[in-house]
C-alpha cells in the first residue's frame, strides 16, 4: 500500500511562470527521497495557472518527511506559496488487488 497525495494549485494572475520554475526544481529533488516512490506535475490544457502534483510515497511519514525536508520548506512553503491563489491537498492510500 502507498500513501498518495494529490494537490492542486491555482497561480495568482501572471505568476504561472514562477510556479513553474518551482515545480521544475522541486521534482528531481523530490524524486531523490528515500521514502518517494512517485512524484510528476502537471499543468491543465484549459488553464495554464492550474497545476495538479501527483505524489506517492512508502507511507504517510514519508510524506511528512517531504514536507520537512530542506527543499520543500525554502522553495514551496518559503517561497511558491505565496504566488498562489490556492492550495487544495487530498491524501490517499492505494487499493492493492
Amino acid at each position: 500500500m502507498a500513501f498518495v497525495v494529490a494537490a492542486t494549485w491555482k497561480a495568482k494572475p501572471g505568476e504561472e511562470e514562477r510556479i513553474c520554475e518551482v515545480i521544475r526544481l522541486m521534482t528531481p529533488l523530490s524524486r531523490k527521497e528515500p521514502g518517494n516512490l512517485f512524484y510528476q506535475a502537471q499543468v491543465s490544457s484549459r488553464d495554464p495557472a492550474e497545476f495538479f502534483l501527483y505524489e506517492q510515497y512508502t507511507d504517510a511519514q514519508a510524506y511528512e518527511d517531504h514536507k520537512a525536508s530542506g527543499h520543500f520548506q525554502t522553495h514551496v512553503a518559503g517561497y511558491a506559496i505565496q504566488y498562489l491563489e490556492y492550495r487544495e491537498v487530498e491524501t490517499y492510500e492505494t487499493i492493492e488487488g
